[in-house]
């Protein structure tokens, strides 16, 4: 048996970094198609404030960026289904107010019982084994309900005035993917931290639209490509002793530059 595999913390790793590298670009592929890649981002930095809000009140973090995100998740689409304000905005409205709220709690909480950095930039030895259970759990959850409603869901990310003429239930099907999306990202952060959460979520979907000519092909193989990141950036990180987010969306920017040298060569 390999070195890696005899330390118990980077089996949890593995088993929460695939479960992760599955899920990521299969909600990140709709954000991509909707134009809205940016919610990823937004919603890690909301996550935020979940963790602080659990490092201070002495609750799992983990379901306190779970709820935390979800809520947002929710409010950012009502926020632009009412064209109260623009997609942008919102998102920097969100953004920014989470991020100041999390400060704040952090700088309250004088006996933090999480290490922050572990959340901020991902943490392959703190993945505890109630972590992978909830990973595990909710990833399942994520994946059965997308499956599900796959076709319905690029329908209305596509066009929703398409969704509506053809009778889809768009306000439904926009809240299920904002949920996903929210609880995609929170589960992410274990593994690759806030900072590059929509990097995950996104760059393995891009570098996939590279080659890939519909969209089904697009998200299967963008899928394969996170997963190959994820795997590979997990054992890069054991043997190199360097940090597990980073290593693996580094790998990930280079399989999206070997896509488009590899474009670029068939043009």
């Amino acid at each position: 048996m390999p070195l890696i595999f005899q330390y118990d913390f980077m089996i949890r790793a593995f088993l929460a970094g695939i479960v992760v590298a599955v899920i990521a670009p299969l909600i990140g592929v709709f954000l991509v198609v909707r134009r809205y890649s940016l919610l990823a981002d937004t919603l890690s930095h909301v996550s935020l404030l979940g963790v602080a809000a659990g490092a201070v009140f002495r609750f799992n973090p983990m379901v306190g960026a779970i709820a935390v995100s979800v809520l947002a998740a929710l409010g950012i689409d009502r926020l632009r289904e009412k064209r109260k304000m623009f997609g942008e905005s919102v998102l920097a409205l969100f953004l920014s107010g989470s991020l100041a709220l999390a400060i704040v709690l952090l700088g309250v909480s004088h006996n933090l019982n999480v290490n922050i950095f572990s959340y901020l930039f991902g943490s392959i030895a703190t993945v505890s084994a109630g972590d992978v259970r909830l990973v595990a759990v909710l990833g399942v959850a994520v994946l059965a309900a997308t499956i599900l409603l796959f076709r319905k869901i690029f329908v209305v990310a596509y066009d929703e005035e398409l969704a509506k003429a053809g009778g889809l239930p768009v306000r439904a099907l926009n809240t299920a993917l904002m949920l996903l999306a929210g609880i995609t990202v929170s589960l992410s952060i274990r593994v690759v931290g806030v900072l590059l959460v929509g990097a995950l979520m996104v760059i393995p979907v891009l570098t996939a639209s590279q080659f890939s000519k519909s969209f089904f092909k697009t998200t299967v193989h963008s899928i394969a490509l996170s997963l190959i990141a994820v795997i590979a950036g997990l054992f890069a990180s054991f043997y190199l002793d360097i940090p597990s987010g980073g290593t693996i969306v580094v790998i990930a920017l280079l399989m999206f530059a070997a896509s488009l040298v590899g474009k670029g060569s068939r043009e």
